[in-house]
């Protein structure tokens, strides 16, 4: 139950309706959505969510549903039930298409049979009668037409009618150029006039044709004449015509006589496809709000996450803006929550997202909010926002809102949900905030469930010494003036009226004389609340540093604990194979000792036989020697390297020619071929501890500054100019060219075409275009490196 009957369109819900229409195919869609409304009975609301998320699953994760077309067949299926009445031909092609979708969608979820089990409920125990679709198509052709060969009879009247207007036109052909001949036709070619076909004759020859005359020009020279040979013909033709619309009429009719049976399987076809785009367009809002659905409990609770109002997100979106989410909670221990702070600080924004989410969810829509939230099902929705005074019920603005307290105290339990902005307002504050009070701690006595906005002292303090009711305040920045739009809950908020009105730019004067009206006590509170609220940003943007440092710590540590025990794991595996081979060494070694002491007993020790042993000895010491390399110098830092300078790499034995230092970075041409490597990989050498062919081979490629990127092959043979090219190109892509510019001149194009097909084999080559027109137009082809 909604309370009062406008609340809907206090909360916005009116436009999320209206935004849902938008995303619908068909009318009666959107006549669904219209009717959409706050429910209460939980299974329901579980179904349709169930539903929506499911159709959004698809639409984000599996193939297209095909859903082609949305045609209102209910109203053709309750024609067609009525006895002596028939289909016409586009209306059975809209049942044809139809019915088409809804086999097309049941053979989709057949094919991922318990893949979204809510969505597949909407057709179970719906049975597909494909015989409907099968007589359909022996009478409409896929254009919506009735087929030439649906009937005997029509075949041979269409055949009888195609016969004579052949006959026909081929008379009044030969008509129609004998009378050109004789000079007697104005000029054009033959016309139609109410539907014959007619030749145009001037005026003074009327009376020299026979037949009749449908109509002349404007300035009465020309006539248009049917001329009586073909009068008759084209009587037939129309005679035939009546006899084949009669024909189909008789067609149509049996056919609807066949459909009859069926139409309450029609009805609940239409049924089908009205859910489909229903759901539909609610899975497309839900995905352009970035909605999610909550776990839904059958109690008078809820926790948000990151929630966000809807309306507002759009808008923001639109602006390129992002907002600020929300997190709040209402169960049995926190029932209300009195919310306070500045004025525009988002406290009405916070209490509309709130009542706003909840109307969605308990209409089945999915809301924005994070996927870890928990949405409740309230009995009851009560609703005071805004001003409703009304002169034809006599009532005040405060009036007004007394009677909607009345409503509340009476009538609110703990299955409802209460939202009332700026509480107590309306009135003397001094006896406005008693009344608030009382109304609050009567609502609180009946569990009562909600949010309430007020600036009143007296609530904030009751609301901090009453169990089951908790402040919160919306966070603002001091500091720069500016609000947070956060919600903090267990603090209230000072209204930072005086603070406000400074930065408005009020004349001190006027704020002193006011601060000097307002009691100590009241001064002493709002200061405190002010200090309070400094110290908590200070302590959430120091705990915010902290969190996100001890993150970076947990990472850090992380990464560490995984690198020991891969060093852990290789050093084991390491000493394994050491030990591994060391007794493999050492096996060998005694073998070779023993076979060397046995070879040198049966030789009686002869003196070359020993040697040659002990040589052998050496060279298996030698082979499991382990050599260790001396770590090469870096340069020193007094030996700068300078463009020209000969340097060679430190981990290898190339040797170059610096070309360029960029940073850190030393281009070194070695040959035709150019490299960039850290100064610290280099050393510097001498030139003459360089070989002759690299420094000769640098001679001659090392000038890049004499390279010039143009070529101009005007005058050449094909073959020539192609050679040239490609020795150009080649040098261009050593030296690191982006593009080329080749003049080839106009002519007849030969050349210009032969080049773009030449170089269009290499991959090197991104694209290639004309000089600009001032400049040489097709004359000059730019080509382009990747």
């Amino acid at each position: 139950m909604l309370y009062p009957n406008n609340s809907a369109d206090k909360l916005g819900f009116t436009e999320i309706k209206e935004l849902i229409k938008t995303h619908c195919l068909s009318t009666m869609g959107q006549d669904m959505v219209n009717k959409i409304q706050v429910m209460t009975n939980y299974d329901l609301i579980l179904k349709f969510l169930n539903q929506a998320n499911e159709f959004k699953n698809i639409l984000q994760n599996d193939d297209a549903l095909p859903i082609n077309h949305f045609y209102d067949i209910k109203s053709l299926a309750n024609k067609a039930k009525i006895e002596g009445t028939f289909l016409s031909e586009e209306e059975f092609f809209q049942v044809q298409a139809s019915l088409t979708t809804v086999f097309a969608v049941i053979a989709y979820f057949n094919e991922r049979g318990g893949v979204y089990p809510y969505l597949e409920a909407l057709f179970e125990h719906l049975p597909i009668e494909k015989a409907i679709i099968k007589k359909i198509d022996q009478v409409i052709d896929p254009k919506g037409k009735i087929r030439h060969n649906a009937s005997r009879e029509l075949m041979d009247i269409t055949s009888g009618i195609t016969k004579a207007e052949q006959e026909a036109r081929k008379k009044i052909d030969q008509i129609f150029k004998q009378a050109s001949a004789n000079n007697w036709t104005a000029d054009g070619s033959l016309t139609v006039r109410d539907g014959r076909l007619c030749i145009p004759l001037l005026a003074e020859n009327k009376r020299k044709l026979k037949g009749f005359i449908h109509d002349e020009s404007a300035s009465g020279q020309t006539v248009y004449m049917e001329p009586e040979e073909v009068f008759s013909l084209n009587n037939l033709i129309r005679d035939l015509e009546f006899e084949r619309r009669r024909e189909i009429i008789k067609i149509l009719t049996a056919l609807t006589d066949e459909l009859r049976p069926y139409v309450p399987l029609l009805l609940s076809y239409h049924g089908l496809l009205t859910k489909l785009d229903f759901v539909r367009a609610k899975a497309l809002f839900a995905i352009e709000i970035e909605a999610e659905m909550p776990k839904l409990l059958n109690e008078g609770k809820f926790r948000l996450f990151n929630a966000r109002h809807p309306l507002l997100f759009l808008n923001f979106k639109k602006e390129g803006k992002s907002v600020v989410p929300l997190n709040v909670a209402i169960d049995d221990a926190t029932r209300i929550i009195v919310v306070s702070g500045p004025n525009a600080g988002g406290k009405s924004v916070c209490m509309k997202t709130v009542g706003l989410l909840q109307m969605m969810v308990q209409a089945g829509l999915l809301i924005p909010a994070g996927a870890d939230s928990v949405a409740g099902v309230f009995k009851q929705l009560f609703v005071d926002i805004g001003d409703d005074q009304s002169i034809e019920s006599d009532l005040s603005t405060y009036s007004a809102h007394l009677s909607k307290m009345k409503k509340f105290v009476e009538d609110a339990n703990g299955k409802t949900m209460i939202l009332i902005d700026e509480f107590g307002t309306g009135t003397d504050p001094q006896f406005g905030g008693p009344i608030a009070e009382a109304v609050l701690e009567a609502l609180n006595n009946k569990k009562v469930r909600g949010m309430v906005t007020t600036h009143y002292s007296n609530l904030k303090i009751f609301a901090s010494n009453t169990e089951g009711i908790e402040n919160a305040s919306m966070l603002f920045n001091n500091t720069e003036m500016q609000p947070l739009y956060m919600l903090e809950v267990g603090k209230p908020g000072s209204s930072y009226a005086f603070e406000i009105a400074q930065k408005i730019g009020l004349p001190q004067n006027v704020l002193n004389l006011a601060k000097n009206k307002i009691s100590a006590g009241q001064k002493k509170v709002d200061s405190l609340l002010v200090d309070l609220e400094r110290e908590k940003k200070e302590i959430f943007d120091t705990k915010q540093k902290l969190d996100k440092q001890q993150r970076r710590v947990n990472t850090l540590l992380a990464e560490n604990e995984e690198l020991k025990s891969f060093l852990d794991e290789n050093r084991k595996n390491l000493l394994r194979e050491a030990k591994q081979e060391a007794k493999s060494i050492i096996l060998n070694a005694n073998k070779l000792v023993e076979n060397t002491i046995a070879e040198i007993k049966s030789s009686n020790a002869d003196k070359e036989v020993t040697r040659s042993l002990r040589e052998n000895l050496n060279n298996e010491v030698k082979k499991n020697t382990v050599k260790v390399e001396a770590l090469k110098k870096a340069p020193a830092q007094d030996e700068e390297v300078k463009p020209g300078d000969w340097v060679k790499l430190i981990d290898g034995d190339t040797t170059g020619q610096v070309m360029e230092i960029i940073k850190d970075n030393v281009v070194i041409a070695m040959g035709d071929l150019r490299t960039v490597v850290k100064k610290k990989r280099v050393e510097k050498v001498t030139r003459a501890s360089v070989p002759k062919e690299i420094r000769r081979s640098s001679n001659q490629t090392g000038d890049i500054a004499n390279f010039s990127p143009e070529i101009d092959v005007r005058g050449m043979r094909t073959e020539d100019a192609l050679h040239a090219i490609e020795k150009l190109f080649d040098r261009a892509l050593m030296m690191g060219f982006n593009n080329l510019k080749i003049l080839h001149g106009k002519g007849d194009g030969i050349l210009r075409k032969m080049i773009r097909q030449y170089l269009k084999k290499y991959e090197q080559v991104d694209r290639m275009e004309d000089e600009h027109a001032d400049r040489g137009g097709d004359g000059i082809t730019y080509v382009y490196l990747k």
